[in-house]
């Protein structure tokens, strides 16, 4: 036994990690923590087949396969986390309660408000920051933002434009997205 544990432990386990590596190499997308971690577990697995090691197969063999096992356990433990973490998630835009006309987003309280930016720009002309920022709009996205400073509700939006929910959605996601308001920051 002694020789197996100087096999996969000298050059700093060394051949352990590549066995390790060998089977994280069908799952891609690891960070170098994530590999930290599998090392861990391998270590522990290790030890475990070594107390369980019967010699009716070859080492390597019965290594290999109660590692894999293990790891595709803890990455499906993980990405079951994940999932669990992605069906708690609500979209912003979701309607808040039985008004259809309010969502998530209208009821949250923030200091920071694009409609009054623009609204407050109107009198003395738009500064270069939120001139870039409606130069990135579509003129139907601008309409929907001057109508929303403006005080309208999102239904009395969508009928004076003619417009669908979807498009209504999509407009106020364009208006509110990251990359149109970074530059307001």
């Amino acid at each position: 036994m002694e020789e197996i544990l100087n096999e996969y432990y000298e050059n700093n386990a060394r051949k352990l990690h590549q066995m390790v590596d060998k089977i994280l190499g069908r799952f891609g997308g690891l960070s170098d923590k994530d590999r930290d971690d599998f090392y861990s577990l391998a270590n522990e697995v290790f030890a475990d087949v070594v107390k369980r090691y019967d010699y009716s197969q070859p080492f390597a063999s019965f290594l290999y396969s109660c590692l894999s096992n293990r790891i595709k356990t803890e990455m499906t433990g993980r990405n079951r986390e994940k999932r669990r973490a992605d069906r708690i998630c609500v979209s912003i835009d979701a309607p808040a309660g039985e008004e259809e006309d309010v969502t998530i987003g209208d009821l949250i309280a923030s200091s920071f408000s694009v409609e009054r930016e623009v609204f407050e720009g109107r009198e003395e002309g738009y500064s270069r920051r939120m001139a870039t920022y409606l130069g990135r709009l579509s003129n139907l996205q601008r309409e929907v933002l001057m109508l929303h400073s403006d005080g309208y509700l999102p239904g009395e939006i969508r009928k004076m434009l003619q417009i669908t929910e979807k498009q209504y959605a999509d407009c106020r996601s364009a208006i509110h997205s990251y990359r149109n308001t970074s530059i307001l920051f």
